[in-house]
């Protein structure tokens, strides 16, 4: 938001999230570009898909194409952090897509259980910790909230 507001050129791009989340329509209206790869399919990190392994493969590759063309001045990486703790795309692959980044571009990596490699190279790391949730209540995703 705070980038959009300064009129950088953004871009994310979602592993693993094609579903219809009302952040889409959102970031149309700021002009954000946004890239999305996965399918609707829940992934189990113990037994991934072929399709999975496909997707992240795409998501990552359009990453490197779009820091390769140098055309935005953020990119955010949204849940990759999921998709290399699935074991869906390796750890080196990442590291080496950041050592290409050119220094007038801010990359962001979203996703839990970020690799250690990756919190000692970056500027800055923040965590959002889930204390309570209502789906712990039995309350389903709730359109507006949660997508």
């Amino acid at each position: 938001m705070r980038a959009a507001g300064h009129n950088f050129k953004i871009a994310i791009i979602h592993f693993m999230k094609i579903w219809n989340y009302g952040e889409v329509k959102s970031l149309k209206k700021l002009g954000i570009d946004l890239f999305r790869y996965g399918t609707t399919e829940l992934i189990d990190p113990k037994n991934p898909s072929t399709i999975d392994f496909d997707q992240a493969n795409k998501t990552l590759s359009k990453a490197e194409e779009l820091i390769e063309k140098s055309a935005y001045n953020m990119l955010i990486l949204d849940e990759i952090n999921v998709a290399v703790d699935f074991k869906l795309i390796p750890l080196k692959r990442v590291v080496d897509l950041l050592d290409k980044k050119p220094d007038n571009l801010e990359v962001v990596l979203t996703g839990r259980n970020c690799p250690e490699e990756l919190i000692e190279r970056a500027d800055l790391v923040s965590v959002i910790d889930e204390i309570k949730h209502p789906f712990q209540k039995g309350i389903e995703a709730r359109k507006g909230i949660e997508f």
